[in-house]
């Protein structure tokens, strides 16, 4: 039998402000279960429900520590809109070590997990 993934799950200090960022970013719902773990999944009537996997925010009693083994990658019809639009819900420009020629820029959620913004394909 074949496996899939469930969920794409991020420790979190506070896991119910990281599902309220990654809601407003995706623009999915959120909600916690009963073991106080947050899920962002898309709803009823959003193009990408069925389609696509939740986010889950587990709370963790320590911050992070170093950059991310693994990261998602958005990808937006409007490059500068969108980080613009990032921008001002609480991501913050990163470096990980781009030099400046890259077609996507690293950002990071408020608790600093990094995620890329891609260029027009």
């Amino acid at each position: 039998m074949p496996l899939r993934i469930e969920s794409v799950s991020f420790d979190a200090e506070d896991p119910l402000m990281q599902g309220r960022f990654w809601s407003a970013v995706l623009g999915w719902e959120h909600g916690i279960d009963e073991d106080g773990d947050v899920w962002v999944e898309p709803g009823l009537g959003h193009p990408d429900n069925g389609l696509v996997r939740p986010l889950l925010f587990l709370a963790v009693p320590e911050p992070k520590a170093t950059k991310n083994r693994i990261h998602l990658d958005l990808r937006p019809d409007d490059q500068d809109a969108e980080v613009d639009r990032l921008e001002s819900l609480g991501a913050a420009r990163v470096s990980v070590g781009q030099d400046g020629t890259e077609g996507w820029i690293v950002l990071a959620d408020p608790e600093g997990n990094e995620f890329c913004v891609l260029g027009e394909s």
